[in-house]
């Protein structure tokens, strides 16, 4: 386990994990703001990039598990992004549609970025939404983020419009 809330807990994704995270990823109306639904090896293409990220960086996207089912029922966690050709250290989130409007996301979101202040002593953590993503931006508000600027990024051979929100470690 690496975080602990009061109705969730977050571990590293795990092989296990491939057919819940199916249901996150392949799912067309969780994976609107990518315009895209991932196919089974896109799937695990995803797995082995948060391994990765582990070995890389000592976090990635991770599991989040609701405590009173043990059901995993989304993903949460840092991951360094390119953001208008600079790095920065991403609160990322994605649920299955079930468990949307719950207050699970910003549970774990804000978990992540007190993790990313605490334990890793970043300055600023940041999320990078889809412009038509309202939810996700919602979430990021919650979590004490402010919307600092906008870029498109190339996905997918499309130009998607997104907005940087961001909140900086306070002394």
């Amino acid at each position: 386990m690496i975080l602990q809330t009061e109705r969730l807990y977050l571990r590293e994704l795990e092989q296990s994990d491939y057919c819940a995270l199916c249901g996150i990823l392949k799912d067309p109306e969780v994976m609107y703001a990518y315009e895209h639904a991932f196919d089974n090896a896109e799937v695990q293409d995803w797995l082995e990039k948060q391994k990765q990220r582990y070995s890389d960086y000592g976090f990635g996207l991770w599991a989040v598990i609701l405590k009173e089912t043990n059901k995993m029922i989304g993903q949460c966690g840092l991951t360094m992004q390119d953001c208008a050709g600079e790095e920065v250290l991403e609160v990322g989130y994605l649920f299955q549609k079930a468990y949307w409007h719950q207050g699970y996301a910003t549970e774990a979101a804000v978990a992540c970025k007190e993790y990313a202040f605490e334990q890793l002593h970043a300055k600023e953590v940041y999320s990078i939404i889809r412009d038509s993503n309202i939810t996700s931006q919602n979430v990021a508000k919650r979590n004490g983020m402010t919307m600092r600027k906008k870029f498109t990024k190339h996905y997918y051979g499309m130009d998607m419009p997104h907005l940087v929100f961001s909140v900086k470690r306070t002394p």
